[in-house]
C-alpha cells in the first residue's frame, strides 16, 4: 500500500447532492436517447404521446403536426405542434424545463405519459447535443395572444432557465408547438423510424389526424378515420392488493383521517364499513386510533391483513381501450386486407393494479410480404424497441399458430402475410426500464394476451377453412358448368324436350341463392331460389327508367321513384324454396341482372350482390 491513508472527514469533502436532471444528463441511455437515430424517434414519441394526452383531457379531436428538418449534417430540427388546450403561461417553464415534473405521477388512472420526464427529457437531450434552447409556442385561448418562450434546463439545480419570453400572433385558435434542435441520424427504410412510429400511433389512435412531414419535403397524412373520442379514464385510489409498506407507511403520515378506519375507507379504493372492520380486526388494531401515530409493526399488521381479505377488484373506467371496432377500422385502412378481426378482453388486475389486453389480426389482402408484421402498444404507445425482450412478444411466440393455419417454428412469432396487434392498457404499466421500450414479464398479462390471441386464431381458422372450402367449390362449380350444357344438350335432343336450365342445376349441386329473370314484353319474372342450408332474409333491386306495376308478389314490395324507379322486393325463404315476383314496367329495366342483398357473393348465382 502507498500514499496516505485518507480520513472519513476528508472523503465527505467529496460527497455532494446530484440533482435528477444532472443525473440523466450523464445517463440519457436509460431514457431512449442511446443513439442518434433512436434519439429523433424519441423526441418525436415524447412530444405527440403529450399532445395526445392533453387533447384527450380536453375533449379535444387531435390535430397534430410533426415537422423533422435537417440543419445540416450532424443536427436536425423537431417540431411537433398540436390544436391542444395549450399550456398556461406561468406552467410552461416548467413542464418543459423540470424534469419530474408533472400532473400524472401520483394519480391512478390509465395515461401515456406517468413520470414527468419525457418532453422535459427531450429538452435535455437537445440542449446537451445542440447547445440550442428550446422554444415553445403556446396559446389557451382565442381570445388571448400566443406566448413564445425560449429556455434552457439549469442541470445543477433541475430548474428551468428562461432565455426569452414575449406575446407573438399564432395560426392557431389553442394549441402548443415545441421546437428542438438536436444531434441525430434520420432513418426511414427500417421498422424503427419516425415514420413507423407514427404510422403505428395512428393505427391505435383512430380519432387522431396526424401530418408528418419529413426531411425531403415528403408529406404524409395518417388520417381520422373515427369522430369519437376515446372514453376519458377516472382516477382511482390504490387498491389494497396493490399496496407495499414504504407506501403504506407514508400513507399514514400524510393522511388527513382522524381515525383508523375512516383512513382505510378514505384512503383506499373497494374499501367500504365491513371490509374496514375486518381488516381492522385481522390486523389486531382498535378503529379509533390516529394513523399518524401509527408506526412500522402496525403498518405490518395493517398490510397482512389486506393479504387475508378479499376485496372486489379495482373500478375499471381509470382504462381507456381503444375498443375492438376502432382496431378493426385502424387496421383496414392501414393494410388493407382480406380479413380482420379483433377482441377487447374483459379488465383483470396484477398486484392491485387493473389492466386489459387487446389484440387484432389482419390477414392477406395488400400484405404481399409472407412475414408477421407484430405491433407491440402499452397504453396506446408504439414499443418500436427492445421486441425480444417483450412480454406481449412471449406472448405471441407461445401461442401454436400451426393450429390456427398460420406456419410456425418452435417458440418463435409466426410465419404469413398477417398483422399482429397486441395493447395492454392499465393505470401502471410494468415497463422493463424508463425508456417505455418492453413490457415486463407479468404472469397475469401474458396469460390475457395468449387469450386474446388464442380467439383471435380462433376466428382466422374459421375465415381460412371457409375460404378453402369455398376454392373447392368454385372448382366443383366451373366443371360442372362446362360438362351440364353438354350433356343437357344431348339429352334434349334425345327425349325431344326442352333444353334444362343448367346454371338453377348447377346453383342446386353446390347449394346456392339463384336468382332468375324472364323477361316478356314488357313484363318480367323473376324467380329466387334458395338451395343453401339456411333460411335467407333477401332484398331483390330491379331498377327501371319508367313505370312500375307489381302484379304478382310473395313477400313485401316496395317502390321508390325520383328519375328512376327502383322496386325493392323483400322476402324471407326456407332452405329448398323459391319465391316468384311478376311485374310489368315502362321503358328499360336499368340493371343488367337482379341486384340482391343478404347472401355472401359466393353463395349467390345469376345475380350481382348488392353494394
Amino acid at each position: 500500500m502507498t500514499g496516505k491513508v485518507r480520513t472519513a472527514e476528508e472523503l465527505a469533502k467529496g460527497q455532494k447532492e446530484i440533482s435528477i436532471a444532472e443525473f440523466f444528463e450523464k445517463n440519457k441511455h436509460i431514457l431512449g436517447y442511446s443513439n442518434p437515430s433512436k434519439a429523433i424517434i424519441t423526441c418525436v414519441r415524447e412530444a405527440v404521446d403529450n399532445s395526445l394526452d392533453a387533447c384527450e383531457e380536453a375533449n379535444i379531436l387531435p390535430d397534430i403536426f410533426v415537422r423533422v428538418d435537417k440543419v445540416n449534417s450532424k443536427f436536425y430540427r423537431v417540431t411537433v405542434e398540436d390544436n391542444g388546450p395549450g399550456v398556461v403561461e406561468e406552467q410552461i417553464p416548467r413542464v418543459f424545463g423540470k424534469l419530474l415534473y408533472g400532473s400524472r405521477f401520483h394519480t391512478i388512472r390509465q395515461s401515456r405519459g406517468q413520470q414527468g420526464i419525457g418532453i422535459s427529457a427531450a429538452v435535455l437531450y437537445a440542449q446537451l447535443t445542440s447547445g440550442k434552447p428550446v422554444r415553445i409556442v403556446s396559446r389557451t385561448s382565442p381570445g388571448k395572444k400566443a406566448v413564445k418562450v425560449e429556455l434552457y434546463i439549469n442541470t445543477k439545480k433541475n430548474e428551468p432557465e428562461i432565455i426569452s419570453k414575449e406575446e407573438i400572433d399564432w395560426h392557431l385558435s389553442r394549441g402548443t408547438r415545441i421546437e428542438l434542435e438536436l444531434a441525430g441520424n434520420y432513418v426511414r427504410e427500417r421498422k424503427q423510424s419516425v415514420y413507423e412510429y407514427l404510422k403505428e400511433t395512428s393505427v391505435v389512435n383512430p380519432h387522431a389526424k396526424i401530418t408528418f412531414v419529413e426531411p425531403d419535403g415528403t408529406v404524409h397524412e395518417f388520417r381520422r378515420v373515427s369522430e369519437e373520442l376515446p372514453p376519458l379514464p377516472r382516477e382511482i385510489k390504490p387498491h389494497p392488493h396493490g399496496i407495499e409498506l414504504g407506501q403504506l407507511i407514508t400513507m399514514l403520515k400524510t393522511t388527513r383521517a382522524r381515525d383508523l378506519k375512516s383512513f382505510l375507507k378514505q384512503e383506499f379504493v373497494r374499501v367500504g364499513d365491513k371490509t374496514a372492520a375486518a381488516v381492522i380486526e385481522k390486523a389486531g388494531l382498535k378503529p379509533n386510533l390516529s394513523p399518524q401515530l401509527l408506526g412500522r409493526e402496525e403498518a405490518m399488521a395493517i398490510l397482512n391483513a389486506f393479504m387475508q381479505t378479499e376485496f372486489l377488484p379495482p373500478p375499471t373506467d381509470c382504462l381507456s381501450p381503444i375498443g375492438a371496432e376502432n382496431v378493426i377500422k385502424s387496421l383496414q385502412e392501414e393494410f388493407k386486407p382480406e380479413f380482420v378481426y379483433a377482441t377487447t378482453r374483459k379488465p383483470r388486475v396484477y398486484s392491485g393494479h387493473p389492466f386489459l389486453v387487446e389484440a387484432g389480426i389482419a390477414y392477406g389482402g395488400e400484405l404481399s410480404e409472407n412475414r408477421i408484421q407484430l405491433l407491440r402498444y402499452a397504453n396506446k404507445i408504439p414499443l418500436l424497441y427492445q421486441q425480444g425482450g417483450c412480454a406481449l412478444t412471449k406472448a405471441v411466440e407461445s401461442v401454436r399458430w400451426k393450429n390456427y393455419g398460420l406456419q410456425q417454428s418452435k417458440d418463435e412469432l409466426p410465419v404469413g402475410r398477417v398483422v399482429v396487434l397486441v395493447h395492454v392498457a392499465s393505470t401502471n404499466i410494468p415497463y422493463t426500464s424508463e425508456s417505455k421500450e418492453a413490457v415486463a414479464s407479468v404472469p397475469e398479462i401474458i396469460d390475457e394476451t395468449r387469450l386474446a390471441l388464442q380467439e383471435c386464431g380462433r376466428k382466422l381458422k374459421e375465415y381460412l377453412d371457409r375460404k378453402e372450402r369455398l376454392v373447392k367449390k368454385k372448382k366443383k362449380e366451373n366443371v360442372l358448368r362446362k360438362v351440364l350444357p353438354l350433356l343437357a344438350r344431348k339429352l334434349s335432343e334425345i327425349v325431344g324436350e326442352e333444353e334444362l336450365d343448367c346454371d338453377l342445376v348447377v346453383a342446386r349441386i353446390v347449394g346456392n341463392v339463384y336468382v332468375r329473370r324472364v323477361v316478356g314484353n314488357s313484363t318480367a319474372r323473376v324467380e329466387v331460389y334458395n338451395f343453401t342450408q339456411s333460411k335467407r332474409k333477401l332484398k331483390v333491386y330491379e331498377i327501371c327508367s319508367g313505370e312500375v306495376r307489381v302484379e304478382k308478389c310473395e313477400g313485401e314490395v316496395k317502390l321508390r321513384t325520383s328519375d328512376r324507379t327502383t322496386l325493392v322486393w323483400e322476402l324471407e325463404l326456407t332452405p329448398g324454396k323459391k319465391a316468384e315476383l311478376i311485374y310489368s314496367f315502362q321503358g328499360r329495366l336499368v340493371n343488367r341482372k337482379p341486384v340482391v342483398s343478404g347472401v355472401e357473393e359466393e353463395l349467390l348465382s345469376g345475380g350481382e350482390v348488392f353494394g
